[in-house]
Order: C-alpha cells, then sequence, then structure tokens
C-alpha cells in the first residue's frame, strides 16, 4: 500500500506542476506505451509471480526450509532494505557491462526525471534483476515476513521518489538530513545524465557507491538525461529476443 500511496502522491504532485505537465503534454505516445505497459508489469504483474510461482518454485527446490527462518523484526527489515540493496548495487553494476547494457539500455531513454518512467525496461529485465528472486527467496523462508516486506515497500516508494522531479534544495532540512546516506532524486539523475556519468549505482544507501569508487557528487540537477538509441517499439519492450 506504501507504494501505491507514494505513486499516487507523486504523480498527482507531478500533474500540478505545470511546467512538469506541458512534458507530460510533449512525451511520445510511444513512450506512454512503455512506461504505463512496464508500471502494471512491474508493479503488478511481478508481485503476483514472486508469491505464486517464484514462492512455489522454492517450496519445490527447498521443501525444508519453508518458514525455517525467525529473525527479530528490526533484522528482517534491515535484511531488504540494506542487505539486499547491497546485492541491488552489483545488480546494477552488471547492467552497465558490454554485456548486459544492450537492454539496460532502455531505461536511460528517459530523457526528464518521470515518476512514470521508473520502471523503463524491457520486459525481460524484470527476471533478471535481483529482487524478483531474492525477495521471493526471503519471504518463503522467513516465519513472519511482515516486517521485510515493509523494507521493500520502502525501498520501492523511494524508487519512485528518486526518479520523480521532486529534488530537495541543498539549503532544506530534509536535504541536509537524508543527503549525507541516502541516494537523492538529484543523485540518481546523474546516473541518467548525457554526459555518461558512470556512477550511482545504489538504490537506496550511497555507502556502497563511496566504498566502491563510483559515487559523483552534485548539488545540481545535469543539463540533459537519457541516451539516444535507434530502438523500435517492439525492441524497448523484448530485447533482447
Amino acid at each position: 500500500m506504501l507504494v501505491f500511496f507514494a505513486f499516487v502522491i507523486l504523480l498527482t504532485l507531478t500533474v500540478a506542476n505545470d511546467n512538469k505537465l506541458t512534458l507530460f503534454r510533449l512525451k511520445k505516445r510511444e513512450d506512454w506505451f512503455v512506461d504505463g505497459i512496464n508500471l502494471f508489469f512491474q508493479g503488478i504483474l511481478i508481485p503476483i509471480l514472486q508469491i505464486t510461482v517464484i514462492y512455489q518454485l522454492y517450496q519445490h527446490l527447498l521443501p525444508n526450509f519453508q518458514a525455517a527462518l525467525n529473525l527479530h523484526p528490526i533484522v528482517a527489515f534491515c535484511f531488504s532494505f540494506v542487505f539486499v540493496d547491497y546485492l541491488y548495487y552489483w545488480n546494477h553494476r552488471l547492467f552497465h557491462t558490454r554485456w548486459l547494457w544492450y537492454v539496460h539500455q532502455v531505461h536511460h531513454t528517459v530523457t526528464e526525471m518521470d515518476v512514470l518512467g521508473t520502471s523503463r525496461n524491457t520486459l525481460w529485465t524484470s527476471f533478471l534483476i535481483i529482487y524478483l528472486w531474492v525477495h521471493a527467496l526471503f519471504i518463503y523462508l522467513l516465519q513472519d515476513s511482515s516486517w521485510y516486506v515493509a523494507g521493500v515497500s520502502l525501498s520501492s516508494a523511494l524508487d519512485l521518489w528518486r526518479h520523480s522531479i521532486f529534488t530537495p534544495k541543498p539549503t532544506s532540512l530534509i536535504y541536509r538530513c537524508l543527503s549525507p546516506w541516502l541516494i537523492l532524486p538529484q543523485n540518481h539523475a546523474w546516473h541518467h545524465a548525457s554526459s555518461g556519468i558512470c556512477g550511482n549505482y545504489g538504490a537506496n544507501f550511497k555507502l556502497w557507491d563511496k566504498m566502491h569508487g563510483t559515487y559523483f557528487e552534485c548539488d545540481k540537477t545535469p543539463d540533459s538525461l537519457g541516451v539516444e538509441t535507434k530502438l523500435t517499439l517492439n525492441q524497448k519492450l523484448f530485447l533482447p529476443f
């Protein structure tokens, strides 16, 4: 529910912004279609797939480990919000290697920070993102997965915010509180910069990028976003097939 409310609030605030509303009007129909399909796919179909098919797969592969893990709620939350975030950092870095960039480039065709473009990917990319497999595994293993799921929901809500236009000003209290440790929209915007900044791969935490020398700091947002491609609509949806 947190993800749904975050999406509705961010979308409503975006539409209420005259400048962004103009950009929505100028958005290509093809981009609307790709974003809409992917939001439905990643926001609805993938979670259903996790709790049905992938969950049953683990029942088959690990029949003796269902509900075998009893973790304190805070530990369970940290597993999804911190540990899985570190796994995703490396997952994301792999997408920027020459082997996986071919499919990941679709996500970088976004030319404006746009909450609707958060899930822009080829449909097959969802099966290469660790969230599908790791979240289903921990939900299967945990006796009580509610706090783990809470961490998942918070990460997803932050992902929507990170792709939105709502960047806190460097002089604001929220910026001073969050900037030292959390990836903010302006940080992620530099990951999408047309200038080709290779860094800021983390989802929630800046720590991973700082640990591995991939962090790029800049208070302002880049002048332009996105990469140019000659991909057709079918390729944007179904690469590499």
